[in-house]
């Protein structure tokens, strides 16, 4: 699927306090390596790409301006990226995300990054009510293990409800043009 210039990219909580040791990502090299391609793409098509970094208090994993919350390195912004800071799962609350898009004439959102069924899902539903045509990256957002359920069945669960609402592609399907 060819996905046009009133296309955003989006890279959501991809962010050094998310890959910890003791919870770790579901398959967080082959997640970091498909955002990496999505990134590769929507640069060579000179689409712009958006990163969102979660800020949190004191004392926790993606504490503001620890290393935790620092962008994870190997999807690193480029000097023309814009990044959104938000405080909430929903990136559009109480950011200037939603002005950003307008004055970019930003109609489509392709979707990746942390959590699958927090920031990503809350970031998918409050894009389709404002409008925007939505793309999830089945495959370019992941979670942790919870309670009884694997990261895997989250994802699979959460893309089935994904596919319901929006366009569910895989990184290696999406090409910008």
């Amino acid at each position: 699927m060819e996905v046009s210039k009133d296309t955003a990219l989006m890279v959501i909580d991809v962010q050094n306090g998310m890959f910890l040791e003791e919870y770790p990502i579901h398959e967080d090299e082959k997640l970091l390596n498909r955002i990496n391609l999505l990134l590769a793409k929507a640069r060579e098509s000179q689409i712009p790409v958006i990163y969102v970094q979660h800020n949190e208090e004191k004392g926790t994993p993606l504490e503001t301006h620890t290393p935790g919350w620092e962008i994870h390195s190997a999807i690193a912004p480029a000097p023309q990226d814009l990044i959104i800071q938000k405080y909430v799962p929903d990136s559009f609350h109480e950011t200037n995300l939603q002005d950003e898009l307008a004055g970019r004439g930003i109609k489509k959102l392709v979707l990746s990054g942390l959590q699958t069924d927090c920031c990503i899902d809350a970031t998918c539903r409050r894009a389709v009510e404002l409008g925007y045509e939505v793309t999830v990256v089945k495959d370019a957002h992941s979670t942790y293990g919870q309670d009884s359920r694997s990261a895997e069945q989250i994802i699979n669960e959460y893309n089935q409800s994904f596919a319901e609402r929006v366009n569910l592609l895989e990184a290696s399907e999406v090409e910008f043009n």
